[in-house]
């Protein structure tokens, strides 16, 4: 899932203050997930900002709705006359649906109202730890399905670096070596032999090189 985090309540009131009227737009799928960007978390956020709006003096209109997901068209049906009256938006979607909104409605100011941080898992209530940097050049089938690129300090594609101690990178105490966790997994796995492979240099060109990346199935 796509974990992002609220953004300063002072960053926010700075991007929609100057607005007669604006829309807090809410998304409800990865981002409500973590509780920063649901119908929920719209409203709240919209009465937030209401209440600034009398503190400072000022007549601003705030209306707050949401959809499913903000990336794909066939969800704005339901909204879609509320977003075309709306003087700006305030999207609390990932970057991904900032953009796509921005795209969408190209005479209508979209604002992030979330900082979009990383792909990752729920170990646990209220809890979100990253475990994917979508790199474009999954290494999951040889390290026991442990990726080393988001969850080593240092990326490293061929065992820990001098630093990792008692199964601890030397960053933090508190921060498991990704590369014992990849020992201990293919140990119990009785795929330890894999360790001993080198893995070449990992292509980079795969995650950033040549703009944006696509992805389009064939049959559509």
């Amino acid at each position: 899932m796509i974990v992002g985090q609220q953004k300063p309540f002072e960053e926010i009131w700075q991007l929609v203050k100057d607005h007669k009227q604006f829309t807090v737009f809410g998304c409800n799928t990865c981002v409500a997930v973590c509780h920063q960007g649901g119908n929920k978390e719209a409203g709240i956020l919209a009465s937030q900002l209401r209440m600034r709006a009398v503190q400072d003096g000022l007549e601003i209109k705030i209306d707050d709705s949401g959809i499913e997901r903000q990336c794909e068209h066939e969800f704005f049906e339901k909204a879609e006359e509320l977003i075309q009256g709306s003087e700006a938006v305030l999207s609390l979607a990932c970057g991904i649906g900032v953009q796509f909104m921005a795209s969408k409605y190209p005479k209508t100011p979209v604002y992030p109202a979330l900082n979009t941080t990383f792909l990752g898992d729920v170990p646990e209530t209220g809890l979100f730890s990253e475990k994917c940097q979508a790199c474009g050049d999954c290494v999951l089938g040889v390290t026991g399905g442990v990726c080393p690129v988001s969850r080593c300090a240092k990326r490293l594609l061929n065992g820990p670096c001098g630093g990792s101690t008692h199964g601890k990178c030397e960053i933090s105490k508190d921060t498991e070596c990704a590369w014992q966790l990849v020992i201990d997994r293919l140990e119990a796995l009785g795929r330890l032999d894999d360790y001993e492979k080198v893995q070449p240099i990992k292509d980079w060109s795969k995650d950033r090189a040549g703009g944006p990346r696509t992805f389009k199935l064939e049959d559509f």
